[in-house]
């Protein structure tokens, strides 16, 4: 349960952030990109890392079969 909503706190930061530069006029907009970029930062980083640990399963399958 834990897991479900730290994935999905990322998305809804960025939604946020969003929301609130739609909805904020001039200067004020400015306070929605710090939540912006660290969303977008943390989405990033976690697709990087799964990428990793796919192409190291998959190196780790084709080298117990290629190994007798």
């Amino acid at each position: 349960m834990t897991r479900r909503l730290l994935a999905l706190a990322s998305p809804l930061l960025i939604l946020l952030a969003l929301l609130a530069l739609l909805t904020r006029q001039d200067r004020d907009r400015l306070q929605a990109l710090p939540a912006l970029l660290i969303g977008t930062g943390l989405l990033a980083t976690s697709a990087i890392g799964r990428g990793q640990r796919r192409r190291a399963l998959l190196e780790a399958l084709r080298s117990q079969k290629d190994s007798p």
